[in-house]
């Protein structure tokens, strides 16, 4: 079984780009995507349901064009689960959960707080509220992933300059301490359980050259529930595809 999961940073503009073509040729089961800017309506729902997709969208009813994440899966789910039930998070459709025959799987997208003086509070907010939700579900989900951009970088290794970053948003000290944290209710790194060299990441700036360069981040993760380590089979970051400035994380499982 393949996950994958991507910020695809604008679906509209992924699908315009070959996006389809390229899931057509890596085939996952499950496809977790974030940053689609979209409202159903608005995106090209046939071409995935061509490729034998179920898919599902948590979109922003907050501001349009603008955050949203989505599901698609070749399983047709058990249950699906839009949003965590706390309206202030859920307006800017950044949490989906499908249940599947044998494991669940939620695409994430956690704030940013970049701009630090008007969104660091709520993404602090959103990071207490979404480990409470996790507790929670977690003990009833035991085989559970949660794919996406989860906008920290958890150690050194996970960031090209980690002193010049020190006091940024995405690896705070408290940012990171949440991470291990979280982690700590269960999950796995997948990327970290078999890769452990240095220089891997998943987002680049568009400024700078940044990519080119492999000035990056890794900020994007498949963590994978303690019930599932012996099922791993492998995870890997895919640098080359570039319809986004983040690239796909992937999970082989079972």
């Amino acid at each position: 079984m393949k996950i994958i999961s991507y910020n695809i940073n604008g679906i509209r503009s992924g699908i315009r780009k070959g996006l389809s073509n390229w899931i057509e040729m890596n085939r996952p089961d499950v496809i977790c995507l974030q940053e689609i800017k979209a409202s159903p309506e608005q995106i090209e729902t046939n071409l995935f349901e061509k490729l034998g997709y179920n898919h599902y969208w948590a979109s922003s009813k907050k501001k349009k064009g603008y955050s949203g994440v989505g599901i698609l899966c070749k399983e047709k789910p058990i249950h699906v689960e839009y949003g965590i039930g706390l309206n202030s998070i859920d307006e800017e459709g950044r949490v989906l959960r499908v249940d599947l025959t044998n494991l669940s799987v939620i695409s994430l997208y956690l704030p940013s707080g970049k701009d630090m003086i008007k969104r660091l509070n709520f993404k602090f907010f959103f990071m207490k509220k979404f480990f409470l939700y996790t507790k929670k579900i977690k003990n009833k989900l035991n085989n559970l992933i949660i794919c996406g951009d989860y906008n920290i970088c958890h150690h050194e290794i996970d960031i090209h300059d980690p002193i010049q970053n020190q006091k940024i948003s995405g690896f705070l000290p408290e940012e990171r301490k949440w991470m291990t944290h979280f982690m700590n209710l269960g999950f796995i790194d997948s990327f970290r359980n078999f890769v452990q060299k240095a220089h891997h990441y998943s987002w680049w700036s568009y400024r700078s050259n940044a990519r080119k360069k492999n000035k990056g981040w890794r900020i994007d993760y498949a963590m994978v529930s303690n019930s599932l380590k012996k099922e791993m089979k492998n995870a890997y970051l895919m640098p080359e595809i570039k319809f986004s400035d983040h690239c796909p994380v992937v999970l082989e499982i079972f």
